[in-house]
């Protein structure tokens, strides 16, 4: 079967940058179409709209300097209007050749926006393509409003597209403007124009306002449409665009008749680019570029993983420059603890990894995530504490902090089979805890050993909520000796650690 080639034609810094709040620096517009270009492979950029600002033209400048010296130039096109000479004008001096002109595409904007009949229409759109042609320029013509044209008003659609066809133009670019089409239209009104014109060459613009831009892309693509224009992270006005990740993925999986150049392996690179870029963060749950779309959570999904792959799809995260993760928490169940230990290169014994996956679920209840930089901590954690007999247990207490008072702490504590209660004030939490600890120890006659050294450990990361490891050194009858303790909050990992030391003297 001879596979058909789909053109892939990205618009992030022109129709992308029309999302609310986002606005590309000239740099930015450089980096990124060089990298969806020269990495991600796209076969076409729209990179701004003409007559915007001087911004833009001094980015579009830039682009085209880039492009020029690369032999990419052609790739480079600019959204321009039906404005005499103005556009024009704007082209030749921001070194562009390819122009994407706007046009009504449906009679509603022809009648009540230009107020013109649509001879007048076509009879400007004739003088500009020639003026074109003239200084050089290759024209794109996009139908505005297209969808709403084909549903209301077919007999201009057709009407127009008989005269574009006598024209000297590379492309006719349908946009679903305010995103209003169903997969079946899409494929009816896509399917009329390409069997009514086959000599012409049509692009499909989705539009996502009922977040069916990828189902309206597959159906375009399978009525014969030539082209796509897709986003990074489906920036776009609105709801946005078709999102490029995702309408690649679907295309190259469900649609074995069809080709396309984009590098699947650069995706996920060119989506965080974007993400800095605009400051609009990827959705954690968002398809194929997502932080969690190739995390296993349960721990039922990450045992049938091990045994033959059985929660697997084709959409594999290598096929991206991702990998699978499992993630630990209060659903971990031994696969997921496995797999992650694993990418540690650590192996435990049945009974020790037992205990592990208990002490995961149990944080897992106590903070919104585990992750594999806190496996190590747990591990010294829980298997230092199951070597320690618990006859003492810190069964209570109160910490106390406030400005300009000292910290204070109340605590009941469990001797074999005694209980005490006592509180006292310190120069913080942790020594005002250690005070009245000794109140305790004193009434039973009993000294506690020197502290000589307190360690804090965090995993790297720098989340406000990731484990603290406390590492405390203590001196008894001339040994020193250390224990630690483990948990999200600083204060309490050091009482574990305390009551660890409680349980070695005993």
């Amino acid at each position: 079967m001879k596979r058909r080639y789909i053109e892939i034609m990205d618009t992030t810094l022109r129709d992308g940058e029309q999302t609310s709040g986002v606005s590309f620096s000239a740099s930015e517009k450089l980096a990124l179409a060089q990298s969806l270009l020269t990495e991600v492979k796209v076969d076409r950029v729209e990179v701004a709209s003409a007559r915007v600002s001087a911004g833009e033209l001094e980015a579009v400048q830039q682009i085209t300097s880039w492009a020029a010296n690369v032999g990419l130039l052609d790739k480079i096109e600019v959204l321009t209007f039906v404005d005499g000479q103005a556009s024009l004008d704007w082209m030749q001096a921001s070194g562009a050749k390819v122009m994407n002109l706007l046009t009504k595409g449906s009679l509603n904007h022809l009648t009540h926006q230009l107020k013109k009949k649509p001879e007048e229409h076509f009879s400007d759109i004739k003088q500009l393509i020639s003026k074109a042609e003239q200084s050089d320029l290759r024209v794109n013509v996009y139908l505005e409003d297209w969808s709403n044209g084909m549903r209301n008003s077919p007999e201009y659609v057709l009407q127009f597209l008989d005269f574009l066809q006598t024209q000297p133009i590379r492309r006719i670019l349908l946009p679903d403007t305010l995103g209003i089409l169903t997969p079946a239209e899409t494929y009816l009104f896509v399917d009329q124009l390409v069997s009514r014109y086959p000599e012409l060459h049509f692009d499909f613009h989705a539009h996502n306002d009922y977040d069916l831009s990828i189902a309206n892309v597959m159906e375009a693509i399978r009525a014969g449409a030539h082209g796509i224009h897709l986003t990074v992270n489906g920036l776009g006005e609105r709801a946005g665009n078709a999102p490029m990740a995702s309408a690649i993925a679907v295309l190259r999986d469900f649609m074995p008749e069809v080709k396309m150049g984009v590098v699947e392996k650069s995706l996920y690179q060119v989506s965080k680019i974007v993400e800095t870029f605009s400051g609009l963060r990827i959705p954690d749950n968002k398809p194929v570029v997502g932080n969690n779309v190739f995390t296993q959570t349960a721990g039922i999904h990450a045992d049938g993983d091990k045994k033959n792959n059985l929660y697997f799809n084709t959409l594999l995260p290598e096929r991206f420059g991702r990998k699978r993760s499992y993630a630990l928490g209060k659903t971990s169940g031994k696969a997921n603890i496995e797999n992650n230990l694993r990418e540690l290169g650590i192996q435990l014994s049945d009974s020790d990894l037992k205990k592990v996956t208990q002490r995961v679920i149990e944080l897992g209840d106590q903070k919104e995530a585990v992750t594999r930089e806190d496996l190590p901590y747990i591990l010294s954690d829980v298997l230092n504490t199951n070597a320690i007999a618990s006859r003492v247990e810190v069964l209570n207490y109160v910490l106390t902090h406030s400005k300009d008072l000292k910290p204070s702490a109340t605590l009941r504590v469990r001797i074999d089979e005694e209980q005490f209660e006592e509180n006292a004030q310190g120069d913080g939490q942790y020594d005002a805890f250690m005070n009245a600890l000794k109140k305790i120890y004193g009434k039973k006659k009993l000294t506690l050993p020197e502290l000589t050294d307190y360690a804090v450990r965090i995993p790297t990361g720098g989340r406000t909520d990731a484990l603290c490891e406390t590492i405390i050194t203590w001196k008894h009858n001339n040994r020193e000796f250390k224990t630690r303790g483990l948990d999200s909050d600083q204060t309490v990992s050091a009482i574990k650690a305390t009551q660890k030391m409680l349980n070695t003297l005993e």
